[in-house]
């Protein structure tokens, strides 16, 4: 058994090990290359003393604020941050995790409830099919950074502040790819088992819960995993026109007001991760709702 399981895991790391390494070369080059005239002008140059390529190198991927970070210099960094200061420290990214997280789940929270009611009216109607569907698909060509801050704008007159602006933007990401998947899925039942219904006298309800609902649920996931990485970005820009002092949108407009691009990638890093664990928490939802129906 275990000569049979390690070909198998060598097979499916060895690719991946191989383009991660590929991507850290192209990594280092491209800090050297962004680099370079900088640690010649500031660093080299003004040493007054011969230099040769090694020390170019060497100066290149140890700047204190590159064009191009090393990677090293981002893992540093990201170390840094998680270990040397407290948690609830606005230096520590975990700090800014949270706070980005809450916004994020929220909104997601909200954009699936709103995007599950829209696709439900939808289906059932079709006057809302041609007076919603349009207008739902023409509103996300507006851009998030433009809307962003009228929204904000607009709710703080109203005296709301913290998460739940924030969590709006959100919202405003999420909801459309619940809604439109979610319009597929509530459809996806062929005539044959909807008449099946009708002629027990179910309600519309009872279709929605018993037929529907069920045929939608493979439609339902792939959409909540785009919705929440949407909602992660939407969440961090909301963060941003504000000035707000927490949450990984703030962590990167202050890299860029100081011009630590450091910092600004080792945020670009948590994010990504928070990211990937947040849209793993969805496929595990996903595993066990369809586990669940099977059983059933």
């Amino acid at each position: 058994m275990a000569t049979t399981d390690t070909p198998h895991w060598r097979d499916s790391l060895l690719p991946v090990a191989t383009l991660v390494l590929a991507l850290l070369l192209l990594w280092y080059a491209g800090a050297w290359w962004l680099n370079a005239p900088g640690a010649i002008e500031r660093v080299l140059d003004p040493s007054d003393q011969p230099w040769n390529w090694q020390d170019l190198l060497r100066a290149t991927l140890s700047m204190q604020r590159p064009v191009l970070p090393a990677p090293h210099q981002v893992a540093q960094d990201f170390w840094s941050s998680l270990v040397d200061w407290p948690i609830d420290s606005p230096r520590n990214l975990l700090f800014h995790v949270w706070v980005t997280g809450e916004a994020t789940l929220l909104g997601f929270a909200m954009g699936t409830v709103m995007g599950l009611v829209l696709a439900a009216l939808i289906v059932h109607s079709r006057t809302l099919d041609r007076a919603l569907l349009p207008w739902i698909v023409a509103s996300q060509t507006v851009p998030v950074l433009a809307i962003a801050p009228i929204v904000l704008i607009i709710l703080g007159s109203m005296g709301l502040d913290g998460v739940l602006p924030k969590a709006v933007i959100a919202m405003y990401l999420c909801f459309f790819p619940v809604t439109v998947a979610m319009v597929q899925g509530l459809r996806a039942p062929q005539r044959l088992e909807t008449e099946l219904l009708h002629t027990y006298a179910a309600t519309r309800w009872q279709s929605l819960w018993v037929l529907r609902m069920p045929s939608a649920l493979p439609f339902l996931f792939p959409s909540l995993r785009v919705a929440i990485a949407a909602g992660l970005v939407g969440a961090m820009v909301a963060e941003l026109p504000t000035g707000a002092q927490a949450g990984l949108g703030s962590r990167l407009l202050t890299g860029s007001y100081y011009g630590n691009t450091v910092q600004i990638w080792s945020a670009l890093v948590m994010a990504s991760l928070l990211g990937l664990a947040l849209t793993s928490l969805v496929g595990l939802a996903e595993r066990l709702v369809l586990r669940h129906r099977r059983r059933a």
